[in-house]
């Protein structure tokens, strides 16, 4: 099953749980949360307090994607505010390890992310310790960039290395994905899907509904 995760930093923040639930209605499955602190990536966005106010509106899963230095430090909390997985980056973590199992001794879904330029094979050995890897297709920081071709090949080697040890690790792929691109992700093994502006630009709703339909389709072969 493909999944959308629409991330809320394309949406509108001044009518942001009203562009929650509307998404969540269309069907969309999971909704991305990208928590920012200006150290590991250049912008700062939002933290627990944004994340606790969303958390009544939608029984959506809570996909906390931490784009911040050490990650570890903030796992408890960033439970406690309504997270359902969290994803850490494997450039932002001295102790990968050590950070994933506090993940899942925390109950959560484990998740770890990789920039553009970060080989897959540096996942060799967490591979089997994750629920989900996340490959970025763009460099981590700002809404709105244009996808980066060559992470194509990227999903394609992660995939074949998941297949290869029989593991059924979801692949996320976020950065500039629209209608036009998905199904090329699609094709080279990515099964869950990040969009920001090309969910909440316009009729969020409709616009789920368009990938939504694309995602059957490919599915469909």
């Amino acid at each position: 099953m493909i999944i959308l995760s629409p991330s809320i930093l394309g949406a509108d923040f001044t009518k942001l749980g009203e562009q929650v639930a509307e998404v969540d209605k269309a069907g969309a499955q999971y909704i991305h949360l990208d928590v920012m602190d200006g150290a590991f990536v250049p912008s700062i966005s939002f933290g627990m307090p944004v994340i606790k106010s969303l958390r009544p509106v939608t029984d959506r899963v809570f996909d906390v994607h931490m784009m911040v230095e050490e990650p570890g430090r903030y796992v408890e909390d960033i439970k406690k505010a309504g997270a359902d997985l969290i994803c850490v980056h494997q450039e932002a973590c001295l102790h990968l390890d050590r950070t994933i199992a506090q993940i899942r001794e925390a109950g959560l879904q484990t998740g770890v992310a990789l920039n553009p330029a970060t080989p897959v094979e540096t996942l060799d050995v967490i591979l089997p310790e994750v629920d989900m890897v996340l490959l970025m297709t763009v460099n981590p920081g700002f809404g709105g960039q244009k996808f980066i071709p060559y992470t194509v090949e990227k999903i394609k080697k992660l995939r074949a290395m998941c297949s290869e040890r029989g593991l059924s690790t979801r692949i996320e792929v976020d950065g500039g994905i629209t209608p036009d691109n998905v199904r090329t992700v699609l094709e080279a093994g990515a099964d869950v899907i990040v969009a920001g502006s090309a969910v909440f630009k316009g009729n969020p709703a409709g616009n789920v509904k368009t990938f939504l339909n694309i995602f059957q389709e490919f599915e469909q072969g």
